[in-house]
């Protein structure tokens, strides 16, 4: 059997699983809790104080729907925002597995050498929140919906940590709309672009961010944020317009790795069949996922046969987490001699195999 015929089989029996464990029952379990703290800063004027409140009860609808934990620290905290942030960060920090996401809704600041997020009270800088982070081995990602946040990149970027920035640039200073925009995208299953039942923090992202787009061309303005996402830890970021869909159509100018592949593993609310995902199976799933997206990027760089060679191999681990973790039902093909080629050309695709 070729190599191409061979990861189409993969890729069914793969899918069969998938299924299979959609189907197995009919109350999904809850995954491990996640933990968001979601801070709302200075809000200057009384319609900001509303929007920033809407916004804020945006995320808090699509955390409770993903039975998120919420750390909410609004601009009237005692002693002061900044004290009880900090204090947040160390308590979530003793925590080491489950997904930690912070969100920062408001103004910020750059004066060309530090980058801050505006607070009541003392404000808090990039420099300092990395700092604050430090100790964190949470898997962890940070959303900055403030003006002139760009600079929170260079300070958090870190491998395998998202960090996403209303502005791509210190100087976009005026007010920025991306945070509207991200904080209905999390919860609006519209939002969903690759029709898996979840919005990824990935597929948010590019959703605001051509929302925004819209938003200012729609009213004849010029458009003065762009939003940033950085998760290869090169501090460089990409831009929405890098993909269509959630497909890549450009290759950056260096030829570095493209961000998105981890961004595209954060769910704020999991679907039925990832919240039934068995925990200690998630992390190697998730790595042979990353992996296979890599492995896509690089194929107009390898051989053929090498390129399906690799591919199989990490399919077929694919598949068999899949299958224990369907609790190795017999009825379920999950071999490679399981399925007939054709049935399975005519079923899958070789290069979206998950889900």
């Amino acid at each position: 059997m070729r190599f191409r015929d061979r990861i189409r089989v993969a890729a069914m029996s793969l899918l069969l699983l998938a299924i299979g464990q959609a189907s197995a029952s009919d109350t999904p379990e809850t995954a491990s809790r996640a933990t968001l703290i979601l801070v709302q800063g200075a809000p200057g004027t009384d319609q900001y104080a509303r929007m920033f409140d809407e916004w804020s009860q945006q995320w808090k609808a699509a955390a409770e729907l993903g039975d998120v934990t919420v750390h909410d620290i609004g601009s009237d905290v005692e002693p002061s925002p900044k004290d009880v942030l900090q204090q947040v960060i160390v308590e979530a920090s003793q925590e080491h597995e489950r997904p930690l996401w912070i969100v920062l809704i408001g103004h910020g600041t750059f004066d060309g050498r530090a980058a801050k997020f505006n607070l009541t009270g003392p404000d808090v800088s990039a420099k300092e929140l990395a700092e604050w982070l430090e100790q964190t081995r949470r898997p962890l990602a940070i959303v900055n919906c403030a003006s002139a946040s760009s600079p929170f990149v260079d300070q958090l970027s870190l491998t395998g940590r998202v960090v996403i920035t209303a502005t791509r640039s210190g100087s976009e200073v005026n007010f920025t709309r991306f945070g509207g925009f991200i904080a209905n995208a999390i919860g609006d299953i519209s939002s969903d672009l690759d029709k898996d039942g979840q919005v990824s923090l990935l597929e948010a992202f590019l959703t605001a961010s051509r929302q925004t787009t819209a938003d200012y061309e729609g009213l004849g303005q010029l458009v003065t944020e762009h939003a940033l996402l950085d998760d290869t830890g090169d501090a460089r970021g990409t831009t929405a317009d890098f993909f269509e869909g959630i497909r890549p159509v450009k290759i950056p100018e260096r030829g570095e790795t493209l961000d998105g592949h981890v961004a595209h593993q954060w769910h704020l609310i999991p679907s039925d069949e990832e919240r039934r995902f068995p925990d200690e199976l998630r992390p190697r799933r998730d790595e042979l996922e990353l992996e296979i997206a890599l492995l896509r990027d690089r194929k107009s760089e390898m051989e053929e046969d090498a390129y399906y060679s690799s591919l199989e191999l990490l399919l077929v681990e694919l598949a068999r987490l899949y299958e224990q973790a369907d609790g190795a039902s017999q009825n379920n093909p999950s071999t490679l001699d399981d399925l007939p080629p054709g049935e399975a050309e005519s079923e899958t695709r070789e290069e979206n195999p998950a889900r």
